[in-house]
């Protein structure tokens, strides 16, 4: 095995436990029917796919996006 070989496997782990991590700190049970946020319906296949989720997809990559420039 290369160099090159061991960093993906090395930068594969670390993506691994980045979205264990992740999991872990999504919140749980019932998801809202409406974003907590502009209170527009959050469409029933993301309820099903996020478990416990409170905003819209828009609402959502906004708060992530401003999370991560702070």
């Amino acid at each position: 095995m290369d160099e090159i070989d061991q960093a993906q496997e090395i930068n594969e782990r670390h993506l691994e436990i980045a979205l264990e991590e992740h999991r872990k700190r999504q919140p749980a049970g019932e998801s809202n029917i409406r974003c907590e946020d502009c209170r527009e319906p959050i469409p029933e296949a993301r309820r099903e796919a996020v478990a416990g989720c409170r905003r819209c997809i828009d609402c959502q990559t906004l708060l992530e996006h401003w999370s991560a420039l702070q």
